[in-house]
């Protein structure tokens, strides 16, 4: 992914039928305050774009959908837009601290047309069961 321009694709109109390929996604803080807009491409993901954009989502597994860390809130408007989550997802969902009705692992949301200006908001803490829940060894 690199950097897109400013060029706004919901008021463009093309001569040759041609498409945006990318969209923006809005990344805001549980608090609900604005962390940065960024444009990525469809397809893309919200884990790896969060961590493009140097955006703090953890994703302790690296989106093998193994763990709860990049769990995100997606705004009512787009979550509706997206496909369901399969079952692995919505098992590690259970886990998620802060689980809502609009909550996704971000490294499952891919972006796609008529998501532009999607907006996913970070929980205010994330639980990894290897780290947290880890028992100790006995030596």
């Amino acid at each position: 992914m690199s950097q897109k321009s400013s060029f706004d694709c919901s008021t463009a109109t093309w001569s040759n039928n041609a498409t945006c390929t990318w969209n923006r996604v809005h990344f805001k803080d549980s608090k609900g305050n604005l962390i940065k807009t960024v444009e990525a491409n469809e397809g893309d993901d919200i884990l790896s774009i969060a961590h493009e954009y140097d955006i703090d989502l953890e994703g302790a597994c690296e989106g093998s959908v193994a763990c709860s860390t990049c769990h995100v809130i997606v705004d009512p408007e787009h979550y509706d837009l997206l496909p369901e989550p399969e079952d692995d997802e919505n098992d590690m969902l259970d886990m998620a601290f802060g689980l809502t009705d609009t909550s996704r692992l971000g490294c499952q949301v891919k972006l796609a047309r008529g998501l532009d200006g999607i907006t996913a908001t970070l929980p205010s803490a994330t639980r990894n069961m290897f780290v947290d829940g880890k028992k100790p060894t006995h030596h």
